[in-house]
């Protein structure tokens, strides 16, 4: 029996309450997505109440306009991460089924369809308000690290989006079936790699504090898209190396692809994660060059 961490007592809901014969409760997740919108929303207006940081010491929009903007992005949020996850991931199923593609209390999110919700949301709402694109979409960048930390914390408290077998001594020996489902392990002693821990490290506390030391202290913002591109190549690499610690996708693991990969060829590929972070990252570095210029 190797060393392995058992998972801590976590519930998935922070409360609940019931009130004229209905329940409620308020999960870690939804907090989670609560808490980074709030953040968020703190975070620009902070940065668009100091002039010094952007281009002429004029910000791209007025603080007010900072919650009409966080409406449309929720909807780009919601939209864009069910969506994506229902064409990225299991297209075949909700083409079989249509009327669970609505079932989003059944959960099934994912983080690129939600950025592209994201993006058009945002795209949308700029040219509709003749803002400046690239300083709006910096502005919004660096606010986005604080909601990808909670975010994955909140999946390692639901005990979902565990990685993939270790025998390393930080491994966490996650509950349920599924987790424990380890060829030649004894049920009960199977450890995954903490992966979602890795995402929030990787893509919330250091992408975060990065982006940060670039607007605070190097004066990025001066350099329209230089955070944006920093943002989209620093997240797009973290989700890149942790794809090779991550459990595959169920859909994309047969006899002869026990990896999970989505393009491979005699074993070696890229997994669908891995295939969705290679455009951010190409464009995450085209933007660099062009702000740097």
């Amino acid at each position: 029996m190797y060393a392995a961490i058992p998972f801590p007592d976590l519930s998935s809901e922070l409360f609940s309450i019931e009130l004229f014969g209905f329940a409620f409760a308020l999960r870690w997740y939804a907090l989670a997505y609560i808490v980074g919108l709030l953040v968020a929303w703190r975070m620009a207006v902070a940065a668009i109440r100091r002039p010094a940081l952007w281009p002429a010491q004029t910000p791209p929009m007025e603080p007010a306009k900072v919650e009409d903007l966080l409406t449309w992005l929720i909807l780009g949020v919601i939209l864009g991460g069910r969506l994506g996850f229902v064409l990225f991931y299991q297209p075949g199923y909700y083409l079989q089924n249509p009327g669970d593609i609505l079932k989003i209390w059944q959960g099934g999110m994912a983080f690129h369809g939600g950025l592209i919700g994201v993006v058009v949301a945002a795209w949308l709402y700029i040219l509709r308000h003749s803002l400046p694109l690239l300083s709006t979409a910096d502005m919004i960048a660096h606010t986005v690290p604080p909601g990808l930390m909670l975010g994955r914390l909140a999946n390692f408290i639901n005990a979902e989006l565990w990685g993939r077998p270790t025998d390393a001594p930080w491994g966490v020996i996650f509950p349920g079936a599924a987790a424990q489902d380890c060829p030649g392990v004894i049920p009960g002693s199977c450890a995954r790699h903490p992966s979602q821990l890795y995402e929030a490290g990787l893509e919330g506390l250091l992408l975060g504090a990065l982006l940060l030391w670039l607007v605070y202290r190097r004066g990025a913002l001066m350099q329209p898209g230089l955070v944006t591109g920093t943002f989209f190549a620093g997240y797009g690499a973290a989700r890149f190396i942790v794809e090779f610690f991550r459990q595959p996708d169920a859909q994309f693991v047969t006899q002869g692809n026990p990896l999970g990969l989505a393009l491979h060829v005699n074993g070696y590929g890229l997994t669908m994660g891995q295939l969705l972070s290679l455009p951010m990252i190409l464009l995450g570095l085209w933007l660099i060059l062009r702000a740097r210029r």
